[in-house]
């Protein structure tokens, strides 16, 4: 099934607030324990099951960072070679503390061993000292772009080994944008809108793009005060971002309509 979703596990996504009307669909998860930060084997065997219906294709809200490693879970449901484009402050690719748990931090890790359909992951936005100490063996498929790289303009030699010929998925986790456009409960990049936006727009000018998620809302866990500016400012972009996605989602599929004609 190709449908826009929510995925809620924090209740962040209460009331769909962050959307204006015929917005995602939302899917509670809250009830399943055993998934912030870490998912269990059963938690993750759960989320499987209820995930079912859709497939990769369309937009997929996923909640706060703690819980970016869903995208596995629309990965895993691709059946053809493809690479994964991960923009990210965080390189996702730590040893896990606790290897037999699925987390947070070493999920693109696992992506990149485990997929047998995985072919390249371009990361785009860590900081280079965290991209410098990714594990050697893990940098075969790994086309890594740094914060510093995209402030100085200069990464054309990475993009040049991006392999066009396949589709893409892109996974977004809105703490690879500055403060100002994204409030999340993880440390944050300085990327604009504007910058992301225009990478997005290449990426599906040059290549299919199977799906997309997006993750990096704020925690409940934040005073108040603090968490009423932060939701207003994550649901003025997660329109925003929502919006350009959906244009440029049917743009390429008009474009791949007319090409089959």
């Amino acid at each position: 099934m190709t449908e826009h979703i929510l995925l809620d596990f924090s209740h962040i996504y209460e009331g769909k607030r962050n959307f204006e009307a015929h917005g995602p669909t939302l899917i509670d998860l809250s009830d399943i324990s055993g998934t912030n930060m870490y998912c269990t084997k059963e938690a993750a065997a759960e989320i499987r099951q209820r995930l079912k219906p859709w497939g990769p294709q369309g937009i997929h809200f996923l909640d706060n960072g703690n819980y970016h490693y869903a995208t596995l879970f629309f990965l895993e449901k691709i059946r053809e070679p493809f690479s994964l484009v991960l923009f990210d402050h965080h390189t996702d690719m730590q040893k896990p503390v606790i290897p037999s748990l699925l987390s947070c931090g070493s999920w693109a890790g696992e992506a990149l061993k485990n997929s047998r359909f995985l072919k390249q992951l371009i990361l785009i936005g860590p900081e280079k000292k965290s991209m410098d100490s990714i594990a050697g063996f893990l940098k075969e498929r790994l086309i890594g772009i740094s914060m510093e790289e995209i402030a100085r303009g200069d990464s054309e030699e990475e993009l040049g080994r991006i392999d066009l010929s396949l589709p893409i998925y892109i996974s977004i986790d809105k703490d690879v944008l500055s403060p100002y456009y994204a409030r999340t409960n993880w440390s944050q990049g300085t990327m604009t809108a504007d910058i992301l936006k225009r990478l997005l727009l290449e990426m599906f000018l040059h290549q299919r793009v199977i799906g997309v998620d997006l993750c990096g809302e704020c925690s409940f866990q934040e005073p108040l005060p603090q968490l009423t500016e932060d939701i207003r400012i994550n649901a003025e972009t997660n329109q925003k971002l929502y919006e350009y996605l959906l244009y440029l989602i049917q743009n390429q599929q008009s474009a791949m309509e007319k090409e089959g004609t």
